[in-house]
């Protein structure tokens, strides 16, 4: 058997190949092993670098223990290959950034130890490929927070210990109480699993987070007409206004999408002494959830959706917005709707207010020009009849 000097080899009765190279105070990979070692111990040694050829020798290997070194430093790739890794043990060393990417392959994995380390994060689809792992031990490192649905994908996971992880308890790890509540898997010691901050919180498990601190987002999406008049000169002005409720408060994103273009604005674009921040001035977003689109046109034309976000989650309400002219509105929203024809009478709304349970509200607004008003003498602007537009607003097509 092919054996590097400082390990001791030799055949189990199950014919797997083992290499012992653990207390030998190695401080890298030992080269010199056979191509079909399949047990390969390096614990316990000093090892503080793995590269990434540093198992290029070992392809078929399946467990591999690695507890109990200095590695700090992982190149991606150092795994990627080890296709028939069942065991991995990492645990006990100063790991703080883990290539991720290379438990893709390992789809066979299942007992991974990353505990004791300084891991300060994780992706969310860190275990993503990992169909098969069973045991999972990521405890007495530095995660403060862990992304909604990283275990989702674990169908096999059985035992999982996050202990001894200074957790800020904020609700972007509530879903993991929600999580721990229903699952199925064994969380050992979850006692043990504490917030040490906020200070509200400190020396609480996580999954003794009080509900009402973390509540999902609600959104209302409202037409405001704001019309003291019954007249209005051309230059209409669109206004909507989202109302959120949530903790902690949401945030207010808007999304548009137009038959020539798609816009997202994250957040009010219209400061406090009313100059315009961004570069989409023609939406008009303030701090309050209203936005305005002065001088509405055909090109404005779309789907208008209300974001609210927090850290428990999002939820959205859109209306698609239209704009039409014609001599006779109402029978212009029948002949172009068939059904408008079946509304009998029922409105989706209450008052202004459009029902947030349901995406997909169809708001139409009519313009109407009568004839006298197209051609202004004296090259006045042509007049727009208010009541045309809030008979248009009280047909509202919803299915």
């Amino acid at each position: 058997l092919a054996c590097p000097s400082p390990c001791s080899c030799s055949i189990k009765k199950n014919g797997r190949l083992l290499a012992e190279c653990a207390y030998k105070d190695l401080q890298e990979v030992p080269k010199g092993l056979s191509s079909n070692v399949t047990i390969l111990t390096l614990s316990a040694n000093r090892i503080s670098w793995l590269g990434q050829s540093s198992f290029a020798e070992v392809p078929e290997v399946q467990s591999l223990w690695l507890g109990y070194n200095q590695i700090g430093v992982v190149e991606p790739g150092a795994f990627a290959l080890l296709v028939h890794l069942k065991n991995l043990d990492l645990s006990h060393n100063k790991i703080a950034d883990f290539p991720w990417q290379d438990l893709r392959n390992l789809s066979g994995l299942q007992i991974l130890k990353m505990n004791n380390n300084r891991l300060a994060g994780l992706s969310r689809d860190a275990f993503r490929s990992l169909k098969d792992l069973r045991s999972l031990w990521l405890n007495d490192n530095e995660l403060t927070t862990l992304a909604e649905g990283t275990f989702d994908n674990l169908p096999s996971l059985s035992q999982l210990q996050i202990f001894n992880n200074p957790f800020n308890c904020s609700c972007k790890v509530f879903w993991l109480k929600k999580w721990t509540e229903r699952t199925s898997v064994s969380i050992t010691k979850g006692g043990s699993t504490l917030c040490v901050a906020p200070a509200r919180l400190k020396g609480r498990a996580v999954t003794d987070i009080p509900d009402h601190h973390c509540v999902a987002p609600s959104v209302q999406l409202t037409y405001l007409s704001n019309l003291d008049n019954t007249v209005m000169y051309d230059g209409l002005t669109l206004t909507l206004h989202c109302s959120v409720a949530g903790s902690p408060p949401p945030e207010i994103r808007w999304k548009i999408q137009t038959s020539s273009r798609r816009i997202e604005i994250n957040g009010p674009n219209v400061a406090r002494d009313g100059n315009v921040k961004q570069s989409q001035e023609h939406f008009l977003v303030f701090k309050n959830g209203t936005m305005a689109i002065p001088n509405f046109s055909k090109e404005d034309e779309g789907t208008y959706t209300c974001l609210a976000v927090n850290d428990v989650g999002t939820r959205d309400v859109s209306v698609n917005v239209a704009l039409a002219g014609s001599e006779n509105p109402a029978e212009d929203l029948l002949r172009d709707d068939p059904h408008a024809g079946h509304l009998g009478g029922r409105s989706c709304y209450k008052g202004d207010e459009m029902d947030p349970s349901g995406v997909g509200e169809k708001l139409v607004i009519v313009y109407h020009m009568p004839r006298e008003s197209k051609s202004g003498a004296g090259g006045a602007l042509p007049q727009v009849h208010v009541g045309t537009l809030l008979l248009a607003l009280g047909i509202l097509l919803c299915w």
